[in-house]
């Protein structure tokens, strides 16, 4: 069976420092993903899989602000992160 017509994995790394905007910091597809993802769940990092956040956060350019209309998805998934490392109830 062939993977030709499935989508490649996509993973994008975020950095927040409590205030202000995250940053992408690391974006890929298939192994690159799957580097980003094994290197973040080594370091202990909380990894929450959607798909189509990471999908449009790809677009975002290394080293840049995520855009306005990304804040609520984004603000979900800094929570699943917060509360998943018991910085927040």
């Amino acid at each position: 069976m062939s993977d030709e017509g499935a989508e490649k994995k996509v993973a994008v790394a975020l950095k927040w420092e409590g205030v202000g905007v995250p940053t992408v910091v690391a974006k890929g597809e298939g192994q690159v993903a799957e580097t980003i993802v094994a290197t973040a769940r080594e370091a202990g990092v909380a990894v929450e899989e959607n798909p189509l956040l990471a999908k449009a956060l790809s677009a975002v350019e290394l080293d840049r602000q995520i855009p306005e209309p990304l804040f609520k998805a984004v603000a979900e998934v800094i929570s699943f992160v917060l509360r998943a490392s018991g910085k927040m109830r």
